[in-house]
């Protein structure tokens, strides 16, 4: 079969449906909603890492967005690249195999081979140099730099990875199976949507839920520092943000609409699956933390996955406990490659997206996070002392070296769990029971029963060391 995966940066699962519509009716409608789809790091690179590893963190060594945290690095690129599950697909199964977008933060970085390097397993390659942008922005053309300037027509990031792939669709080999990842920049800032967007979503800003602009009381320090509440400015700010994000979807819409009627009207929809998902959440307002993600609360954890394809029924929406480490195994195994004959941590999807009966799952699931600080003063919050980054003009810090923590989420018949360490002086705990409390408000590590809290423990450091197959075991509340 063809394989055909979208890729948006940053996400967050409550605010994917207005926007893309499109999206919905062609891929969630005529497929299956996966209703409990995480990450485990909510940080683009690490994440991104994940993706095409099918591996933890702990596995892969990306640790943040800097190439000193392993981010597109001379290792990285030597040690994890030529056993992705492109390279894997490309060497292995004969796929022609198709990447545009963004790649990896520091991917182009004149450090780790500029954008010169092409790694290994794409036929065709044009990767974005560096972070998310829209205009004024380079590619890498096969490994040869290209420029585009800030003409809508011919420059606008989102229509230009569009036009790309339909040009893959019209002219590739008939003789090879493909697989193609479109990594678009949006809904990540700087926010800019096409001039024809600017003006939708007037009335739209952050949802207001129950856990908008509190104080995160019980909660790790970095949270618990935030003002509450927030400034009228930071408020306005992070609707603004809001808005912008759905605008700069309408065209990840559009662009989505266009392939699957190009693969129509080539033939080749019914036998190609699709998926679409992103690197990560996102938060606005939660907690009194005005935008940005790397906490390890569900508003920058959980992610959309929808998936379509042959043999996979439409409208469907599946509850098990699933992961972006997941994608590369399924996707291999979509291609008929031996999954023992990988180190990925991540299971194969296939059997839940064809509904077989009697499916051994996962129940636990990792999430870990190292945090990045300076080891100066950040000069708008010198309250604050060292080891802080990320500071909103109000002295609301994002993330802070110390913000390194380790969690596992818990989902099976009977418990809704999610357990926290954080490896800080305080080695502070964070439990949630999000079957009474979905919006995290109320940290239970003090009360909850010391069985339950041992049992977490031990399954949090099991999973820390896992590797693999030992990644895979279902969990300890499993009967």
């Amino acid at each position: 079969p063809g394989i055909l995966a979208f890729l948006a940066d940053t996400l967050l699962v409550l605010s994917f449906q207005t926007p893309l519509k499109k999206t919905n009716a062609l891929i969630a409608q005529m497929g299956i909603t996966f209703a409990n789809a995480y990450v485990p790091s909510a940080l683009c690179c690490p994440s991104r890492a994940s993706i095409l590893t099918g591996k933890y963190p702990h596995n892969h060594h990306v640790v943040n967005n800097t190439l000193e945290g392993n981010c597109s690095s001379k290792l990285w690129q030597k040690i994890q690249e030529p056993y992705t599950f492109p390279a894997l697909l490309k060497a292995m199964c004969g796929y022609q195999t198709f990447f545009a977008g963004k790649y990896l933060n520091e991917y182009g970085a004149e450090d780790a081979g500029g954008v010169g390097h092409v790694p290994p397993g794409w036929s065709f390659w044009y990767a974005l140099e560096k972070n998310s942008k829209y205009y004024n922005y380079t590619l890498s053309v096969n490994g040869k730099a290209r420029r585009h300037g800030e003409n809508y027509s011919v420059d606008y990031l989102t229509d230009v990875l569009a036009n790309m792939s339909l040009d893959f669709l019209e002219y590739k080999s008939n003789f090879e199976p493909f697989f193609m990842m479109i990594s678009t920049p949006a809904p990540h800032s700087p926010w800019t949507p096409a001039p024809q967007y600017t003006k939708s979503f007037q009335n739209v800003s952050a949802p207001r839920n129950s856990n908008f602009n509190i104080h995160g009381k019980n909660k790790h320090w970095l949270i618990r520092q935030a003002k509450t509440p927030m400034t009228n400015s930071s408020i306005q700010f992070l609707d603004d943000a809001y808005r912008k994000r759905w605008q700069t979807l309408l065209s990840v819409d559009d662009l989505v609409e266009k392939l699957v009627k190009k693969l129509e009207v080539n033939g080749e929809l019914d036998n190609t699956y699709i998926f679409y998902t992103s690197d990560n959440g996102f938060h606005t307002g939660q907690f009194s933390l005005p935008i940005d993600k790397r906490q390890l609360y569900e508003f920058d954890i959980k992610v959309p996955l929808l998936v379509r394809g042959p043999g996979i029924k439409p409208n469907q929406t599946n509850k098990m406990l699933v992961a972006n480490i997941d994608l590369g195994p399924t996707i291999l195994d979509i291609a008929g490659y031996d999954l023992n004959k990988t180190q990925m941590d991540g299971m194969s999807l296939l059997p839940l997206l064809r509904g077989d009966k009697n499916v051994t799952w996962r129940s636990d699931f990792l999430v870990e996070y190292q945090g990045e600080g300076y080891n100066g003063t950040d000069p708008t919050c010198p309250g604050l002392g060292p080891g802080v980054t990320h500071c909103f003009p109000d002295c609301v810090c994002e993330d802070s070296y110390n913000n390194t923590y380790a969690c596992v989420r818990t989902l099976s018949a009977s418990w809704d769990l999610q357990y926290c360490e954080f490896d800080d002086r305080e080695v502070f705990v964070e439990v949630y029971n999000l079957t009474a409390d979905p919006h995290q408000i109320n940290n239970i590590a003090k009360t909850i029963d010391q069985e339950i809290l041992e049992k977490m423990n031990y399954r949090l450091m099991m999973l820390q060391s896992c590797s693999g197959a030992t990644c895979r075991t279902p969990g300890v509340f499993d009967p």
